[in-house]
């Protein structure tokens, strides 16, 4: 796949795909340019999802590359049984689950995200999640720009699955409430639910980080997810 398409190519491309069935059509067609496209429109935000959903946000450019791949061969299979977007993201969340299915079994070997991995010119550490952050500008960066983005990403990955999953999809994604059903494979209501847990729980952690980290509310709804298997 050409990866050095001009602005050109990719403004015929978009002017070619008036519609998303003309767009499925092209990249079941094999159209290089389509692919091209399609990695530059969703690169961005698939690896943003990834990085807030894995165990280690480092796995996220890996995983990001994987999901485009499964993309590459599945688009062949896709009949349009829901869109292009959810089907993709649907794709996303399976890399990442299991991603923490596999971190799971090899916890020995994880690597804090809190690490020093370098020092500034001042002296001052450089820890891996500093390198990490998403550089794009969105709602969500806006929004929490003010009160310290990174308390706010810290507070996030400890809002516990399946909850983070779902805060992240319908608040920070922008998925609608049907979307976010669709590609967790649950009912409205199972979603609904799960968004007023996820936001209680980032709301706590965010009062307080401090009491939330020791009265840990993340730690009181794992009981929650049995509850909600059953």
């Amino acid at each position: 796949m050409q990866a050095d398409l001009t602005m050109g190519n990719l403004a015929g491309v978009l002017t070619l795909q008036p519609d998303e069935s003309a767009l499925i059509a092209e990249l079941q067609s094999g159209s290089e340019e389509a692919f091209a496209w399609l990695i530059a429109h969703y690169h961005q935000p698939i690896y943003s999802l990834l990085a807030r959903t894995v165990r280690d946000p480092a796995d996220a450019a890996d995983l990001t590359q994987e999901v485009f791949v499964k993309v590459f061969r599945g688009i062949g299979g896709f009949h349009g049984e829901s869109s292009l977007r959810t089907w993709i993201y649907r794709i996303a969340l399976r890399e990442a689950s299991n991603q923490r299915r596999w971190w799971m079994r090899h916890r020995q070997q994880e690597i804090p995200i809190e690490q020093e991995i370098a020092a500034d010119e001042g002296g001052r550490p450089v820890l891996l999640k500093d390198v990490l952050a998403d550089p794009a500008e969105s709602p969500y960066d806006r929004a929490v720009r003010a009160e310290s983005r990174m308390l706010v990403e810290q507070a996030l990955r400890q809002v516990p699955e399946p909850y983070r999953t779902t805060l992240i999809l319908r608040d920070i994604e922008g998925f609608v409430y049907e979307e976010v059903a669709e590609i967790e494979g649950v009912n409205l209501g199972t979603v609904k639910s799960r968004l007023v847990r996820g936001r209680a729980c980032l709301k706590a952690l965010l009062a307080g980080p401090r009491a939330a980290r020791q009265t840990s509310p993340a730690a009181g709804m794992e009981l929650t997810l049995g509850e909600e298997a059953r």
